[in-house]
This record gives structure tokens, C-alpha cells and sequence, in this order.
């Protein structure tokens, strides 16, 4: 990472991204690296009735500003949550769309053994599309029965100050007990206590 590159995230839901490397994202775009992230499906179906459907399509946008993605950075589909599998042709369309837009040299999804079928379909998509670019599959332990952790990317306390600050845009979500500083600053100590550090956010190559 040592030349300048540009990155790319793939989000199958709102809050994918951040969660699985929100402290990387923020350390990547400090260092002068380009970020782009796309979401493609924003769970209108799983909000709560009172709530507006475009709620996370909003807070992916205040969320990914907090980590320093431009709003013209930012790819947003609107497919429905817990059917990827249904529409992966035209996922997969996107992607090369995308891939010949902004020519990624790294790309960041889900892991191939998360078994969620929204991130399955992305992750296999995503390797279908991007098998000539170097991919990091990040991690998200509740849907994780098996993670190699095969990749480590260090991190200070800001970078992860700065997840957690770009999570609590998801006030729809925070309820959630992956959403609590207390994780998110455990998860990433205890990864970096792994490779000799403080903080850090581990990927599978």
C-alpha cells in the first residue's frame, strides 16, 4: 500500500463495509489512498414500519462521510435484502461496470465462508468479477463459522475511534450488540494482539 491506490468495497448490505473494515477504510483514506463502496441492497424490507425506507440508504451516506468516502465514491443499489441470489447476473454486471469505471487495485467483501446468502452471493460474484485484483474477504463474526485469517492490516486507535463513530450514523441499527464500542474496540484489540499490535483488522487473501 505504499503506492496510492484505489479500493473498493463491497457492501451486500448498509453497514457491511464499515463493520467488517470501517477502521481499515478510514486508515486506507488517511493515507491518501482513493476508496469507493458499493451497497447493494439497503433492507427496506427489514425496517420497522414507522421508519422511512430510505433510512440506510441515508445513514450509509453520513456513515461512509465520517470515514472520508466522497458522496460521488458511493455506489448504491436497491435489491432486496435476503434475495442477492435471485438478481447475482445482474450483481455481477455492476461489478464489471464498476471494475471498468474506477479500475480497483484492491477490493475488499465479504468472506467466502460467510454463510449469509446476501453475502455469499457478493463474495462469489465479487471473485467472479475481480479475480485479477488483489481481494480481501473481511470478516464478520456472527456470520463466521470458519475465518482464516490470512491478511492483517494494523491499526491505531484513531482508525478504530473512527469505525465506531461512522457505525453510530446507523441509528437504526444500534440496538445491535455488534454496534457497541465495547466490540467493535475488542474485536480489533484482539486481532491485534494476534500480529504484535494495539488494533487491527484481520481479512482472509
Amino acid at each position: 500500500m505504499k503506492n496510492k491506490k484505489v479500493i473498493l468495497v463491497l457492501a451486500p448490505h448498509t453497514d457491511d463495509g464499515e463493520l467488517g473494515a470501517g477502521a481499515s477504510i478510514d486508515r486506507f483514506i488517511k493515507e491518501g489512498n482513493t476508496v469507493y463502496y458499493a451497497a447493494f441492497s439497503t433492507a427496506e424490507q427489514s425496517l420497522p414500519e414507522n421508519m422511512p425506507k430510505d433510512t440506510l440508504a441515508k445513514e450509509v451516506r453520513e456513515a461512509t462521510k465520517m470515514l472520508g468516502v466522497p458522496d460521488e465514491n458511493l455506489f448504491i443499489f436497491g435489491y432486496e435484502v435476503r434475495k442477492l441470489n435471485y438478481v447475482r447476473q445482474e450483481i455481477l454486471e455492476h461489478l464489471i461496470k464498476i471494475k471498468k469505471q474506477i479500475k480497483p487495485d484492491l477490493v475488499l467483501m465479504p468472506s467466502l465462508h460467510d454463510v449469509h446468502q446476501d453475502h455469499t452471493t457478493v463474495a462469489q460474484e465479487g471473485l467472479r468479477a475481480f479475480k485479477d485484483v488483489s481481494i480481501l474477504g473481511y470478516e464478520l463474526l456472527w456470520n463466521n463459522l470458519s475465518f482464516d485469517t490470512t491478511c492483517f492490516i494494523k491499526l491505531e486507535k484513531e482508525n478504530v475511534e473512527a469505525k465506531y463513530k461512522a457505525l453510530q450514523k446507523y441509528s437504526s441499527q444500534k440496538d445491535r450488540n455488534y454496534m457497541s464500542k465495547v466490540f467493535v474496540f475488542a474485536h480489533a484489540h484482539t486481532r491485534g494482539v494476534q500480529v504484535g499490535c494495539n488494533y487491527a483488522e484481520a481479512f482472509e487473501v
